[in-house]
């Protein structure tokens, strides 16, 4: 009894947290019997985790900005643009792809920093900033298209970046023997970095959740992991694409949460004012996060070039909304100061599991986009409204 008590109270403290997850598997159980288990089928997950990367980067960069309560809406374009520059550089210099992706994601962090000194040193709005950036970085992307329309990449090493998958070694009943081993080493780490955590707050004798909570805390989030693993393992295997994912939400989860540059960024998040009167300077931590935002944008650029094998006109297009919205469904608060960066990648995936599941039952475009919006606009009301409760 102990335990149900402890679980419910748990849940309702965390509501906004846990609630993404309880959207996601609904939506993913719902997908599932109406249509007769192909939406959870290897080769649909596969697809999907692939077509949600480029998102997925933008929505890690979007949560910082977010927090430290301004918005980037440029970041759609500059990846188109900056996908166009990776296809000229490959396609029509002649440059390798591994000269080639770190000269894109320099520039991509010049463009960030650009977007942070409008915000930072000249005190315009972000949504007037990178207003002007998309606007600015559409018709860039315009004039590098516009001889040939689309650029065609024929580099088999950078498209295999947006396309191929990690080498098998051997395959073990059907399964992919290094995404096996993969999943094994990601659900080692997870217990290690729960563990880790959960001794570092005894000693210092912060409160934890019981060891029953905990052991089924543990047990279901390495559950899940090892079903994604096997589904993926069952097709091709992991993609590159989701090994970049994960690379970037390692690194930004331990930036945000076990740094002080991440302590910082919440703090300016929370209350501007006084983080820079103890001593944060606000404009350092606004120019690190559109930074690294444009770096982000830059990957977001490389993978989509990579996945089409081309650069086209129309790239970037509304890259930039499904980012935020992504990042709001995720957990981001519109106050500022709240999101983490995990939540925003189930963001991503809840909505990309409703365009999917949405386009395998054959609904029209139209209501997909409202019922998408519709999705948002509940999350952000649901954010609002346990605010309120919690003041």
């Amino acid at each position: 009894m102990q335990f149900y008590s402890e679980a419910k109270s748990l849940i309702k403290v965390n509501i906004r947290e846990y609630g993404m997850y309880i959207a996601l598997f609904i939506i993913m159980l719902t997908f599932s019997i109406m249509t007769d288990g192909l939406f959870m089928s290897s080769r649909n997950i596969s697809n999907l985790i692939d077509a949600t990367g480029y998102i997925a980067v933008l929505a890690v960069g979007m949560t910082l900005v977010i927090v430290i309560r301004h918005i980037d809406l440029s970041v759609g374009f500059a990846a188109g643009f900056l996908g166009a520059i990776a296809a000229v550089l490959l396609s029509q210099a002649g440059v390798p792809f591994y000269i080639t992706i770190p000269i894109i994601l320099v520039l991509g962090i010049i463009v960030g920093l650009f977007n942070g000194l409008l915000v930072a040193q000249f005190g315009i709005p972000s949504f007037v900033a990178s207003l002007a950036g998309m606007l600015i970085f559409r018709g860039a992307l315009l004039r590098v298209t516009e001889k040939t329309g689309t650029i065609i990449v024929k580099d088999e090493n950078f498209n295999a970046i947006g396309n191929g998958f990690i080498p098998a070694i051997t395959k073990v009943g059907g399964l992919n023997l290094l995404s096996l081993i993969l999943g094994a080493v990601m659900i080692i780490l997870y217990i290690y970095s729960e563990f880790s955590k959960r001794n570092n707050k005894l000693k210092y004798n912060f409160e934890v959740v019981s060891a029953n909570i905990f052991t089924v805390k543990v047990i279901f989030v390495s559950a899940i992991i090892a079903y994604i693993t096997w589904i993926l393992a069952g097709y091709n295997g992991f993609s590159w694409t989701v090994i970049v994912v994960m690379i970037v939400v390692a690194v930004y989860h331990f930036l945000t949460t076990s740094t002080v540059l991440g302590r910082h960024i919440y703090a300016v998040g929370s209350n501007p004012e006084a983080a820079n009167l103890s001593g944060i300077s606000v404009k350092k931590i606004t120019y690190i996060v559109f930074g690294s935002m444009g770096m982000l944008s830059a990957l977001s650029g490389i993978l989509f070039t990579a996945r089409l094998q081309s650069a086209t006109t129309t790239a970037g297009t509304l890259f930039e909304l499904d980012a935020i919205a992504a990042a709001y469904v995720g957990g981001v608060s519109a106050a500022g100061g709240v999101g983490k960066v995990t939540g925003s990648i189930i963001g991503a995936i809840v909505m990309a599991s409703l365009s999917s599941g949405m386009n395998l039952m054959g609904i029209g475009i139209s209501y997909q986009y409202m019922i998408r919006g519709a999705v948002l606009a509940i999350a952000v009301i649901f954010d609002v409204v346990t605010r309120k409760k919690r003041a």
